[in-house]
């Protein structure tokens, strides 16, 4: 296997302190803009972004030569650099331009009978839901939605999963495949999905883990030990990759199932043909070039573990200056508004880079028109909440996830290493102001 880096390559490692020295010297926000919401679209330094200019630049200079002979060549190199993250193969890993699409890769190429059902949480992200709501129209798969409200213990996972299972076969029907996250995207907590995996195989059932926030935010290195049939992560978000750019994991033993891409390309070849074909090969080939779109995030892959590497001191050093900071991001945000980060009886949610803050205000169930003092009714709260989050953008030039879930109102940030805790502290202060305003009556309806 190719090394990533030549030995040559000096070992830079944090030149620069993370936090706001980090942010102000590799990577490209406005320098009023503070990001705190790295977990949706992800941000890249400097580096990368010259980098993919230059991949650019030399795909317009030489169009054919470059698309159709050199990058291939960097596209093997990527896969070669990734593979690794996460314990697997080179022939194992393939790139998308989003988890979207790896799901619907996944779901699409799979051949369903009455009584197959796709097992879920309701804490599914919304897109993949809607991807299963659209098999129901056209094939004979159904969805099946297992209820959580958080806080909840992973031991209440693992039971409701097992029992929804039970469930289904007691029926009749078939779970045909299971789908579930790495980390949550609302809340963004962390999923016991290794224990889930082990389950889908007891029950012959098929696991598909949308680790979205997976790559360059958890340690991935034991996913071929665990064993799930596909598995997906988002480059761009956590890998500091520009989007789009996912990572799909199919191990050897399940790529027959991936007959075709989507869209369908020239990759792809009927059964007969394919037969003659190794399935490692036909695999790897079939998402070597779909359709004609801007694939330098993909080769991207290698300048991103270079800065990563080389200035951040590695994986592990960025996990854990990200999770910390969460943590104590979160419980300081928690002092300071007199509220609380969830987190369930064991401890185990927040070993992510999320934290979900709860805000200071309170709702009540008395009808709109009556007063019930400095309370919001709870026919107003998602619409107070969107408005917290709009003047998160519009007043303070952030953006500030807030949600009104599960009786109360929370706020979901990031950490990275482009923030310390000075920004936590501002971001509660923020909070706090657009709180005062709710309190005081300014509401989306009347602001």
């Amino acid at each position: 296997m190719r090394k990533i880096f030549d030995d040559e390559s000096p070992a830079i490692v944090a030149m620069v302190p993370f936090g706001r020295e980090m942010r102000q010297a590799h990577f490209n926000f406005a320098s009023s803009y503070t990001p705190l919401n790295h977990g949706s679209f992800g941000a890249y330094p400097s580096c990368v972004r010259e980098y993919q200019r230059r991949l650019q630049e030399d795909t317009e200079a030489k169009p054919d030569t470059f698309i159709r002979f050199i990058y291939p060549k960097l596209l093997q190199e990527a896969r070669e650099a990734v593979a690794p993250l996460l314990g697997a193969e080179t022939d194992e890993v393939v790139f998308v331009p989003n988890a979207l699409t790896a799901v619907n890769v996944v779901l699409r190429n799979l051949a369903y009978h009455d009584g197959d059902i796709i097992l879920y949480f309701s804490t599914i992200y919304d897109a993949c839901l809607k991807t299963i709501q659209s098999l129901e129209e056209t094939t004979r798969v159904r969805g099946h939605s297992i209820e959580l409200v958080y806080p909840v213990e992973d031991e209440l996972i693992i039971e409701r999963f097992r029992k929804a299972i039970l469930e289904i076969q007691g029926q009749g029907m078939s779970v045909k495949l299971a789908m579930f996250d790495t980390v949550l995207t609302f809340p963004g907590v962390r999923f016991p999905w290794e224990r889930l995996v082990p389950i889908c195989r007891e029950y012959g059932i098929l696991s598909c883990i949308d680790g979205a926030h997976g790559i360059g935010h958890l340690d991935l290195h034991h996913i071929t030990h665990v064993k799930p049939d596909f598995f997906i992560s988002n480059c761009y978000k956590w890998l500091m990759v520009p989007r789009g750019c996912t990572v799909l994991y199919v191990p050897y033993r399940n790529q027959s199932l991936i007959r075709t891409t989507y869209p369908t390309a020239e990759g792809f070849e009927p059964l007969s043909q394919r037969e003659a074909q190794s399935q490692k090969s036909y695999f790897v080939n079939l998402f070597e070039k779909v359709s004609t779109i801007d694939t330098t995030p993909y080769i991207c892959v290698i300048e991103a573990l270079r800065f990563r590497s080389q200035v951040c001191g590695g994986e592990e050093r960025v996990r854990g200056y990200c999770i910390n900071l969460a943590r104590e991001g979160g419980e300081l945000m928690a002092a300071m508004m007199e509220t609380e980060v969830l987190e369930n009886k064991t401890g185990t949610l927040r070993y992510c880079c999320f934290t979900n803050v709860r805000l200071p205000l309170e709702v009540t169930q008395v009808p709109q028109g009556e007063k019930d003092a400095g309370k919001i009714p709870a026919a107003e709260a998602k619409a107070v909440a969107d408005w917290i989050t709009l003047m998160s953008v519009e007043d303070f030039d952030t953006f500030i996830a807030t949600r009104y879930y599960a009786g109360a109102f929370w706020a979901r940030l990031s950490s990275q290493i482009y923030l310390d805790r000075t920004d936590f502290e501002w971001a509660a202060n923020v909070l706090l102001d657009l709180c005062g305003r709710v309190k005081k009556g300014i509401r989306p309806t009347n602001r």
